[in-house]
């Protein structure tokens, strides 16, 4: 697929990684459709960014984790752009929890956002996908989808069901659409990690440094533009996996 001229929507495209992706989409000729839940200002200052490329953006409120939301969400993108050819799935949630002090609200929060909001999303979007006999969905999984973090287990849990919602979607939507999945590491930090904990993080890569936002981007551009990868996930992780 040629990006240029092609339509992506990007969930949780207003902060961090979503930004990133979104704003490189850009700069390679696509228009942008931003999601977002609250981070209102900062959906219009990355619109304002791809608009300065010569890229239409719009910004879209919803919560992706409700039908009706992403219902109108993906309705409305496709009535501004008239087509919709790239689906992000980037809109998530990530903190600690204590596996003894978890509750049902943060274990269905995770599921919610990190998981159920994907698939609402990319149901929704297949069906203008495959009426039109083309088209690309990238979720954005987690090297914790594959290792376990024992203070992060609704995270884990969440993306590991991702992963295998990108293998079960690539089946069901061949060979027309192609579903895949990139997997990053340490590329971003939350903002309470300490040093100390950061550094633990990067002596788990093989690279001995930490990636960034870039980086995911740059592996979201690959997939879009490589028709003969489906269900796969590709893991931005500087060689974490294989330590």
């Amino acid at each position: 697929m040629d990006i240029e001229n092609k339509v992506a929507l990007v969930t949780g495209g207003a902060r961090r990684v979503g930004r990133e992706i979104a704003v490189h989409l850009a700069k390679l000729g696509a228009h942008v459709a931003l999601n977002y839940k609250t981070s209102h200002e900062q959906a219009q200052q990355v619109a304002r960014e791809i608009s300065d490329l010569g890229r239409d953006a719009l910004t879209i409120k919803a919560d992706v984790s409700n039908a009706q939301d992403v219902e109108a969400m993906i309705t409305t993108a496709i009535g501004h752009f008239g087509r919709l050819d790239v689906l992000i799935n980037n809109a998530a949630i990530f903190y600690k929890t204590d596996f003894f002090e978890l509750s049902e609200n943060d274990w269905d929060a995770f599921m919610k956002t990190n998981l159920k909001g994907p698939f609402l999303c990319s149901r929704k979007a297949a069906k203008h996908l495959l009426s039109h006999g083309a088209g690309k969905i990238i979720n954005i999984a987690d090297v914790g989808g594959v290792r376990a973090w024992k203070s992060y287990i609704p995270y884990c849990v969440s993306k590991a069901g991702l992963i295998m919602l990108t293998k079960g979607m690539a089946k069901a939507m061949a060979p027309d659409v192609q579903v895949n999945a990139v997997a990053p590491g340490p590329v971003m930090f939350p903002e309470d990690y300490t040093a100390d904990e950061k550094n633990a993080v990067i002596e788990e890569t093989v690279l001995k440094r930490p990636g960034s936002p870039a980086d995911v981007a740059k592996a979201v551009q690959f997939l879009i533009e490589s028709d003969y990868i489906t269900g796969e996930v590709l893991f931005v992780d500087g060689g974490g996996m294989i330590i």
